[in-house]
């Protein structure tokens, strides 16, 4: 049988050392393990501790290995919403919204579906916000996805309708208001940009569609100045007229602005 010699031997065991040294140094001193003997209860401390001190990271990994390890545990329900409030938190929207689906789906009739509504809502309002700062720039602003911001609307509807006496009713209709005027402006700001190209009839189609869809929208004032000029431009007297009619009702003051 082959045996290395004592010194090549006491090398490779060196190196093996080294390197499990090396090893042991490169993990961050801010990593904690999660204990493999870990009761629900355990789990679930440490994820709350974790989510009290806002270590969402930490906190998610510790909610992560309780589904993992106790799905149908005593504290399966409760530890979902939390777990999702901690992907909130830390920017993690699109984990929040899969989350909060699983709960629902599960949970259909647990006494926080209110409350699992406006998460979702809250995420989908962030997630939506940050696609529109992205794409503020982008050359064809009439392409950019509006999904998240309609689905929180809807999410936030769905709340009102399902519990109008819930905690979160109040600020869910103030966030109504807010997504109606978020979605209000990016029409404007596709029918300005469709009006910066010349494309008159897609900006009147644009304006059009705000005034119809977003009610009492900040941005209605400016729609209709933009179906005047985009209906002027197309040669529709009638119908410049009859938007020039609603303006100086309604907003005398944009009114006057018109060239």
């Amino acid at each position: 049988m082959f045996r290395p010699s004592l010194p090549l031997f006491a090398l490779a065991l060196s190196a093996v050392l080294l390197s499990g040294c090396s090893w042991f140094k490169d993990k961050p001193e801010t990593e904690t393990e999660v204990d493999p003997y870990a009761t629900a209860a355990d789990l679930y401390g440490q994820a709350s501790r974790a989510l009290k001190t806002g270590n969402y990271e930490e906190a998610i990994k510790q909610f992560e290995t309780l589904e993992a390890r106790y799905p149908f545990g005593p504290y399966a329900e409760q530890s979902k919403l939390e777990a999702a409030f901690a992907y909130y938190k830390y920017g993690e929207q699109e984990s929040a919204i899969a989350t909060v689906d699983r709960y629902l789906q599960l949970h259909p009739r647990g006494e926080n579906v209110d409350y699992a509504l406006y998460l979702k809502g809250l995420a989908n309002l962030k997630r939506g916000a940050s696609l529109t700062d992205d794409y503020v720039k982008e050359r064809d602003p009439a392409h950019r996805d509006q999904g998240a911001l309609q689905e929180a609307f809807n999410t936030f509807s769905d709340l009102i309708r399902r519990f109008p006496a819930s905690t979160y009713a109040e600020d869910s209709q103030s966030r109504l208001l807010e997504l109606r005027n978020m979605m209000a402006e990016h029409e404007l700001y596709v029918a300005q940009y469709y009006m910066k190209r010349g494309a008159w009839l897609s900006a009147a189609n644009r304006a059009q569609g705000l005034i119809e869809r977003y009610q009492g929208a900040p941005s209605m004032p400016e729609a209709l100045k933009i179906m005047v000029q985009a209906y002027t431009k197309l040669g529709l007297t009638d119908l410049a007229a009859d938007a020039r009619k609603l303006l100086e009702v309604n907003y005398p003051d944009v009114a006057k602005t018109l060239k």
